[in-house]
């Protein structure tokens, strides 16, 4: 199967999570969507990825950026706790869970908690 219909899917996915964003009082920018092999080899080289691919290059990954009343929530993993586990509900993988062994999952979050991502394996 190729990539589209996935990449469909996952677009569907993100119009329900950001409608759900904005009527729970989030408002959101972009961080990195699609990227490139040589920037992921970068990342990867740097330490600022743990995988030598990601799934942003199939375009089925998306970071986002959080705001509640106008502060940006970056920096803040657990402000994305709640928009991660209604992603997972809608059947995607948060990257809060990174990392975290799932007995911990109500106390801690991972290293990634702005990724969002398709969880199909392809």
């Amino acid at each position: 199967m190729s990539l589209s219909p996935h990449q469909i899917k996952f677009a569907k996915m993100q119009y329900k999570f950001q409608t759900w964003l904005y009527s729970n009082g989030y408002e959101f920018t972009d961080g990195e969507a699609y990227r490139t092999q040589e920037q992921q080899d970068i990342y990867f080289a740097n330490g600022k990825s743990k995988k030598k691919y990601s799934k942003h290059q199939d375009r089925l990954a998306r970071d986002y950026i959080l705001y509640i009343d106008g502060v940006c929530q970056i920096n803040n993993p657990e402000a994305y706790r709640k928009p991660g586990e209604y992603w997972e509900s809608l059947g995607g993988r948060w990257g809060g869970r990174f990392g975290v062994d799932p007995s911990k999952y109500s106390t801690k979050i991972g290293w990634d908690s702005n990724h969002f991502e398709y969880r199909k394996i392809i």
